[in-house]
This record gives C-alpha cells, structure tokens and sequence, in this order.
C-alpha cells in the first residue's frame, strides 16, 4: 500500500460548484488552485476531483466523451497539469474520478461500435445481435439502447439512457448468446487495456491514483463477483510494477470483495449492506440528539468486513458525497462536531464532502441539473464569504452553476473561521490530532469496547505500539457512565467536546452530547497490558 495513505484525510471536490476563477457561473481547476490554501490549512493533504473530463454532462460528467482530455468549462491538460504541480508543491496528493463502466453516447468509441461493419470498437460495449433483443435478466444494466444507428442489436446501458455499458465479458455467457463474451475474451481485454491507457496518461503526468465508479460492476452476471475481482487484480498488478506509489480507491461497498480485488480501499455507501446510512442519514440517525438510533448493526457489518479483508486495505467512512443529502440535512451542528469526531478517529481515511466542514445546508427542491434529481441540492457552489455569490463566481446570479442557499444566514467559510467553537474549527482541531497521534490514523486497528448492545454510549479504542487512546461518544441528550480498564492516574485528556465529564477511579459519567479522547499513559511500561 502507498505509505502516504496512512496518514491521508481526502477532500472531495465537486469541480463545477468550488470556485469558478473566469466570471463564467462554473467552478473550474484555476478556481480550484486558487483554494488550495485553504485545503491545506484545514489539514486535509489529499483530494478527490470528481469527474473533470469532456463531457456533454448529461450526468454531470459521469458520462465521458474523451477520457484524455479535461472538459473546456474546467480549462484545459495544462491546467490540470498545474493543478497537480501546484498539489504536490503543498505536499499534498490529488486522486482523479474513473467512471470505466460507461462512456458517453458521444464518446468516439459508441460512434464507431453503432457501425453495421466490423471494426476495433464494435465489442467495446455490450451489444446483442439483434434488435428485437434486450438485456432482461443482466444485472448491473438498466436498460437498453435501440433503433439507434444502421447496426442490427440493442446496446446496454449501465445507468441513464446517455450512458451505453463497456464490454468487460460475462462470468458465465450463455452458449446460445454468441454476443456475450467471457470476461477472459480478447474483446473484454481490450476494454480493459483501453482502460488501463486510460490510467496510464493521468498518472504519467503526475496524478496520485483513482477512485473508481461503480467498481464492482463491471462484468456482468458475475453473482459472486468473483470475475470482476479477477480484472481489478490485474490493473493492481499493472500499478503494483509501474506506478507503486499510486492509490486505487473503490466504489463497491463492499470491502471484502474489493480489496481481494487489488483495491487499497473501499467506500462504504449509502445503500448495501454495510449500514452506513444509519449513522449521520436515516430517520433517526444515531448521532442525533434524541437518542433513538442504534449502532450494533453497523459495528457488526463493518467487523465482518474488517475480518473478510484479513487486515489488508482500508475501510473509508465520508462525511457524504455528491450522490447523497448533506449531512446537514439530519444533524445540527453540534450533532455534526460529534459525527466529525467519529469520523476523524476511526480507521480507514476519512473523506470530507466540500462545504461539510462548515455546515452547508441540503437545498430542497431544486430542479434537477446534469442528472442530478433529488442530489442536486448537495452539489450548490461553496459558500466561501459573504460577498457575491457567496464569493463562489463573480458571474450574474442567474449564470451560475446552481443557485447559492438563499438563506440569510447560510454558513460561509469566512463566517466559520471568525468563530472559535464553529464546527470548521472543530473539524480543524480534530484534523490535527489525528495527523499528531500515529494511533489514530489509518492502519491502526479498532476494538469496540461498547456500543453493540446497548447504543449509548460507543466506546471504542485505537491502539498501536507507539500509543493507545479510548474514544468515548455520546450523541444522545441522556448521560452514562462506563467504567474504564486504566487507572484515573494513567489517562491523560486529549481531548472534550461537548458536556463536562467526571470519573471517579474507573467510573466516567459521560455527560449528554459529548465526546472525549483519553491517551494511556501507564507509569511503567511493563503495566501496559491488552484489554
């Protein structure tokens, strides 16, 4: 594994609502140079772009039409070139967005397959040999394309109607469809050496890695996903012998799976199973306040998961993302330094959505924008004053990208940075402690000491041979106490958010809505003993 990963806490970057730097309503990578500072200064010392290729943003650029080439309303290669210059001088890392499932109807490869001659690209996406046949029963497609073009067949697609699927075979091809390839098929190959150029241009010129869409569903019916495992681990091997210091970061969901396919990490989502949703998202999300969610479900899930990668790769918890409401949406702004502090001291790198670290607000009911429905009202341009346009775009109001929160007292990056108990600051500080304490950073294991059976509060411990903390946490409005293994002399306070907390020898009352991190420090090192 890259060893920067062990430290790394990513900032993810929704390129056209960060900073538009041209006056033309769209965020684009000078603006992004321009807010490097920033970044850096809240402690972040990686990025995730999402995608900044040319598109024609039917999916807001999830939908590619040329994988080399940034999109002209981002700038141009040389500008991104900059941007990665500009990046490492800060020592820093930048992770770019690989959407390999799909392209674009516009991409010239889709051009070229709708074609009735034979050439290069007629295998390069999944397409029957006849029109009259469709794609029911293929999982991982949602659709089909047809009457298009002079070729004779149906095209699938993997998402919107715009996106047509690249062919990466099939794990078990029926016999009486000659059009389904097996995924060890020179036409799947060659998807996947495209693909592999693909990777092979951005990090020859300097860019730290990939997170990767839609990861595991690549080959289709591939039920265990055995098939799709075996491609991911060729790419590995291809970044294992040339590029060794590069990440490959996944959308799956499902670590277990992913990391055996070469991944160094894995998101966990929104939906599947790893249950996620319930701790900053649900109807009673366990960090609120009121006390009524629950978190053994999660902490049994992501153990699982932690035993099926066998301590290999990371497990990575976002404060959101670009397809899913802000966490704003659920908790308060207390509530959010607390679901912070959880993020910020488990294992696995953190991820920061643009605009959490301040609070920015889900906009309901926008008009859905480059595919985005119900989450464009989490992709509104940053909030950085209290100027115009919230500093984002000097443009005319009705040019921007989406419309800036109308609410008079939005939070803005400069409002947050005048006041010393914001959640920017707090997220600031905890930023700051997990990149001073080695056992609180990526590698270091997790023991959950409580929290699976009775919710409230989570008490779980960080512990590597040079140090060995205990987090307590408890959203709920409701005080607890829990005994602790160390003596009261041996504990030294790193940190307190939120209500007082007492103890007595062992006993500590957690007080309502709080927080603390404890460091061991036991008077002779032979004391110190597992737990």
């Amino acid at each position: 594994m890259p060893n920067w990963l062990d430290n790394a806490i990513f900032y993810e970057i929704y390129p056209q609502s960060f900073q538009d730097s041209n006056g033309d309503g769209i965020g684009d990578l000078q603006g992004i140079i321009q807010r490097l500072d920033y970044i850096q200064q809240l402690g972040c010392n990686a990025i995730w772009l999402n995608p900044c290729f040319d598109s024609p943003f039917a999916d807001a650029g999830y939908d590619v039409r040329n994988y080399c080439r940034i999109a002209p309303r981002y700038g141009t290669n040389q500008d991104m070139k900059q941007l990665l210059d500009q990046v490492h001088r800060r020592k820093m890392r930048l992770i770019l967005d690989l959407v390999p499932g799909h392209t674009s109807v516009e991409h010239p490869w889709f051009l070229e397959s709708m074609k009735p001659e034979e050439n290069e690209y007629t295998h390069r996406y999944l397409w029957t040999d006849s029109i009259w046949e469709d794609f029911n029963g293929v999982e991982n497609t949602t659709g089909c394309l047809r009457g298009i073009s002079p070729r004779n067949g149906s095209c699938a697609v993997n998402f919107f109607s715009t996106q047509p699927a690249l062919n990466y075979g099939f794990a078990n091809p029926d016999p009486a469809k000659p059009w389904q390839k097996s995924s060890d098929s020179p036409e799947a190959q060659a998807t996947l050496n495209a693909m592999i150029q693909v990777m092979d241009f951005w990090l020859k010129m300097g860019c730290d890695g990939f997170r990767v869409d839609m990861a595991g569903s690549l080959v289709k019916n591939d039920p265990d996903q055995e098939a799709t495992i075996r491609l991911w681990q060729k790419v590995r091997a291809f970044l294992d012998e040339n590029y060794p210091d590069a990440a490959l970061i996944s959308e799956w969901g499902n670590p277990g799976r992913a990391l055996r396919g070469g991944f160094h990490m894995d998101f966990l989502l929104h939906f599947g199973p790893s249950r996620y949703w319930e701790l900053f998202r649900s109807n009673a999300p366990y960090f609120s306040r009121k006390g009524k969610g629950e978190i053994g479900g999660f902490l049994m899930k992501y153990q699982e998961f932690v035993q099926e990668c066998g301590g290999e790769g990371l497990i990575c918890l976002p404060s959101g993302n670009h397809d899913m409401e802000r966490m704003s949406y659920f908790l308060d702004e207390e509530e959010s330094k607390l679901a912070f502090l959880f993020l910020l001291t488990m294992p696995g790198a953190p991820f920061i959505y643009y605009g959490d670290e301040i609070g920015m607000r889900y906009l309901e009911n926008l008009p859905s924008k480059e595919g985005g429905y119900h989450r464009t009202g989490s992709r509104t341009p940053m909030q950085w004053d209290d100027g115009v346009n919230a500093g984002f775009s000097t443009a005319a109001k009705e040019m921007l990208y989406l419309p800036i929160d109308p609410n008079p007292f939005r939070p803005t990056v400069q409002t947050q940075q005048i006041a010393p108990g914001s959640l920017y600051h707090t997220v600031q500080k905890l930023i700051n402690l997990r990149l001073a304490h080695s056992a609180l950073q990526s590698n270091a294991p997790v023991e959950f000491l409580a929290g699976e059976v009775e919710p409230y509060p989570l008490v779980y411990r960080r512990k590597n041979q040079e140090e060995d903390i205990i987090v307590i946490l408890n959203p709920s409005n409701q005080s607890y106490q829990y005994t602790l293994p160390w003596k009261e002399e041996e504990v030294q306070v790193l940190y307190q958010l939120g209500g007082v907390c007492t103890w007595k020898e062992r006993v500590v009352n957690v007080d309502r809505e709080t927080g603390l991190l404890l460091l061991y420090r036991p008077a002779e090192p032979e004391d110190s003993q597992g737990f």
